[in-house]
């Protein structure tokens, strides 16, 4: 019987291609790099398969990039296909095993974090084995061993890890733990060594160190929770490594910037205290960070290379000009504080109140957002979500352009339902400031029929502003501009059918906290996922 049962074969997969069809629009700078001038095109496509049977999970993934721009989006190509992904994963009694291209992380992802983010082309899975234990139900330990996932080979430095992960509950209270201890070690390999000293060889004796090829990097966690209250608490440490101090900006991408190297001990503590009781919750997050960047490579800066993941710190906001100005994670030394509150008055009103200060680790500002929000539901026939974000941005630090950007955004969004299957959702938002570009505005309006079909429409607007690097008061910089998107959408089941003319003005792109520096974009875009 156990084993008939085991006998049953299951399998899952999903498909994901994306598509660019780049025309030239010299107004609005969207020129001067390979797509628009000759390759016209660019793509990329995962088709992931996923097969269960005796107890065996087996996995295989096929990645193909076609002259796309999602690895170096600041002009660069990158084209390639092959095999993106493969795993194998068993449970045997109380061990657990994989092999292939892992993910995983130990605790929030301080000192270790393998993951996937398609629409920034990361994608660090560790290549090699992870084994894991059972004590019994709340005790558990795991190991893993190999190199990290760069497009379709791996960066030359080893990479593992150990973990113990745990849950303690007290005997009829409403009390209990989750504790954890972690530690990952990184080792160069040989070239990267001595790409390091030769570029240590042309510094100034008093600026020149010996580097190491191991660097060790430990973790304690926990989780506790005692009735309506959470707590989550993480503390690393990381020993002497190779860092660069090109690390913090935001448009590297996967760029090879050259900054200056240095060696330094690095650590970083992150906690976050959650409250919820009556439609009434409060949550406080604190982090500090010195030296944490943990790398496979020092010279590949941006969103590209890391070991490790530091969690964000500012609201995740969604509106297209409330992410207009996002903060990039600092790994070389930020300390930030967040306090978001939210209450429901009754079932039809509730308010939203989000606070979020960042700092360098000489008390300078970098980043300081005030959003209060609310949202009025009427039955069901209606809901509208109002707000206001409030923010000073040091753009000179996340942008590498001169000074801070101070900024009023009002926003609305309204839904309106005319009947179960058939909605409007309109937008609207003004981007108040003097700094870089200067003031914007927005409107999207977004007509649903479900469950097949949604049309969309958006101008992006930009106001009338001097340049402030013009001597000539008179000169105006994209002037009067518009950015307009008219999009279409069809979902059959689980298939999702996009197709889109875009354009879109340079700015920050965040997914998941993580955030790059994008240029601008004019042209048609189309994308298909579908699961099955």
């Amino acid at each position: 019987m156990g084993l008939a049962a085991q006998n049953t074969s299951v399998i899952t997969g999903n498909f994901q291609s994306n598509g660019n069809f780049f025309i030239k629009d010299s107004a609005i700078g969207a020129a001067a790099t390979p797509q628009y001038e000759n390759l016209k095109f660019g793509a990329e496509s995962w088709l992931n398969l996923n097969y269960s049977n005796w107890g065996f999970d087996i996995g295989v993934r096929v990645d193909l990039f076609n002259n796309s721009n999602l690895l170096n989006p600041n002009g660069g190509v990158f084209s390639g296909q092959g095999i993106g992904r493969w795993y194998v994963h068993k449970s045997i009694d109380k061990f657990d095993l994989s092999g292939g291209y892992l993910y995983d992380q130990i605790g929030s992802g301080i000192i270790f974090r393998a993951y996937e983010e398609r629409s920034l082309l990361i994608d660090n899975a560790l290549f090699g084995v992870k084994a894991g234990y059972s004590f019994n139900d709340n005790w558990k330990v795991r190991a893993f061993a190999g190199q990290e996932k760069r497009q379709f080979s791996t960066y030359g430095a080893n990479v593992r890890g150990l973990a113990l992960e745990g849950f303690i509950k007290a005997d009829s209270s409403n009390l209990s733990f989750a504790p954890g201890v972690g530690v990952v070690a990184r080792a160069y390999d040989k070239e990267t060594i001595d790409r390091i000293a030769n570029t240590l060889g042309t510094y100034p004796l008093p600026e020149r160190f010996s580097p190491q090829y191991n660097t060790y990097a430990a973790t304690v966690y926990n989780t506790m929770t005692a009735g309506d209250f959470t707590w989550f608490v993480e503390g690393a440490y990381k020993t002497p490594d190779v860092l660069n101090d090109a690390a913090n900006l935001a448009g590297a991408g996967n760029s090879e910037i050259q900054g200056k190297l240095y060696e330094s001990s690095g650590y970083t503590v992150y906690s976050s205290l959650a409250w919820a009781k009556k439609g009434l919750g409060v949550t406080l997050e604190g982090k500090r960070t010195k030296d944490f960047s943990f790398r496979n490579d020092p010279f590949v800066v941006g969103v590209q290379g890391p070991v490790n993941f530091l969690p964000p710190m500012a609201k995740q906001n969604t509106y297209r000009l409330t992410t207009r100005f996002s903060p990039a994670t600092q790994e070389l030394g930020e300390q930030a504080l967040q306090l978001d509150v939210r209450y429901a008055i009754n079932k039809k009103f509730s308010v939203n109140v989000n606070i979020a200060d960042i700092q360098d680790l000489n008390n300078k500002e970098l980043y300081r957002e005030i959003t209060p929000e609310f949202t009025f539901k009427y039955k069901r026939k209606w809901q509208l979500l109002a707000g206001v974000q409030v923010l000073k941005y040091n753009i000179e630090i996340y942008q590498g352009k001169k000074g801070y950007v101070d900024a009023v955004t009002p926003y609305a969004e309204w839904l309106y339902k005319f009947t179960p299957r058939k909605s409007l959702r309109v937008e609207a938002q003004y981007l108040e400031t003097e700094e870089e570009f200067g003031s914007w505005a927005f409107a999207l309006a977004e007509l649903a029929w479900a469950p097949h079909w949604l049309l969309y429409v958006s101008d992006m607007y930009k106001v009338k502003h001097a340049d402030p690097e013009s001597l000539d008061p008179d000169k105006v910089k994209y002037d009067g501009l518009h950015y307009p998107t008219v999009g279409i959408v069809y979902t059959q089941r689980a298939n999702r059918f996009e197709l889109a003319f875009v354009k879109q003005v340079e700015g920050i792109n965040c997914a998941g906290g993580i955030c790059r520096y994008e240029p601008t974009f004019s042209g048609f875009r189309a994308k298909i996922s579908s699961s099955f």
